[in-house]
């Protein structure tokens, strides 16, 4: 599809393109996706500062965007971690399924373990595929040892339920099909409860950041009126220690709120 032949444009067409396009040549969507690409989202802070100061003729909004470039990274690699996390749970909790269906199909714990962490490492992305685990599995190592040790990276908690599964089976004889499927339940379980908590502290979320954005409002209607709002906070002493109060119990306001939904949401 990606060629640049004739026979290409054709079968580009007959598929529904709706005529003869392009292949070649700099468009401004592919310029605007080869810069979200290398621009991270925090220096977006920066860019809106120069903006300000240019409108308001002051360096103040410059010095404040740049000072909000490690906080946005921070929020920027907060949501990263999270979403990791969040595909190290889903790892495990498919590793569980995929493992004690191994099982009851009859393969040896050691082998369907091998299998399992396999398929894991084919679907890529898997926090549970560690290499620990694949070799005490491969070479008959320490495998509840290893589960323990790849258990240590967030969100891959449930391997100490797996190791603990595995400990008793192997120890005592006692079925790991059954455990493994009760473990993958309650672990499914546990995951169903923080999307529904989640989503019922979005509205919370999403009051907060509202309010957040009210004093943005505030400025734009005062620019509307006339009244040259940022003439006054950037070059008055009033208004920059407006300015500053403002700011600072923005930030108080925001922080206090974000930590009582987090709060919730860790209970």
């Amino acid at each position: 599809m990606g060629a640049r032949d004739p026979w290409a444009r054709r079968v580009r067409v007959v598929l529904g393109s709706g005529g003869p396009q392009k292949t070649d040549g700099w468009s401004w969507r592919r310029a605007v996706a080869a810069g979200r690409g290398r621009v991270r989202h925090e220096w977006w802070c920066l860019a809106a500062g120069l903006g300000l100061a240019l409108l308001g003729e002051s360096v103040v909004p410059v010095v404040l965007g740049a000072a909000g470039v490690p906080l946005a990274r921070r929020v920027r690699r907060a949501g990263q971690a999270r979403r990791a996390r969040e595909r190290r749970g889903a790892a495990v909790i498919e590793l569980c399924g995929v493992l004690a269906g191994e099982v009851r199909a009859g393969r040896q714990p050691g082998e369907a373990l091998r299998v399992a962490l396999g398929e894991a490492e084919a679907r890529d992305g898997s926090g549970a595929a560690r290499s620990g685990v694949l070799a005490a599995a491969r070479f008959g190592g320490d495998v509840p040892g290893a589960l323990g040790d790849a258990a240590k990276e967030p969100g891959a908690e449930g391997l100490l339920g797996l190791a603990a599964c595995w400990r008793v089976a192997v120890d005592r004889g006692a079925g790991l099909a059954a455990g493994l499927e009760r473990l993958e339940a309650a672990l499914r379980s546990e995951r169903d409860q923080r999307a529904d908590l989640r989503a019922q502290l979005a509205g919370a979320r999403s009051t907060a950041v509202l309010l957040a954005g009210l004093p943005l409002l505030g400025l734009l209607m005062g620019t509307a009126l006339g009244a040259d709002p940022l003439r006054v906070l950037l070059h008055t002493g009033a208004g920059l220690g407006c300015l500053a109060t403002g700011g600072v119990l923005e930030g108080a306001g925001v922080w206090w709120a974000l930590r009582i939904v987090r709060g919730a949401e860790g209970r």
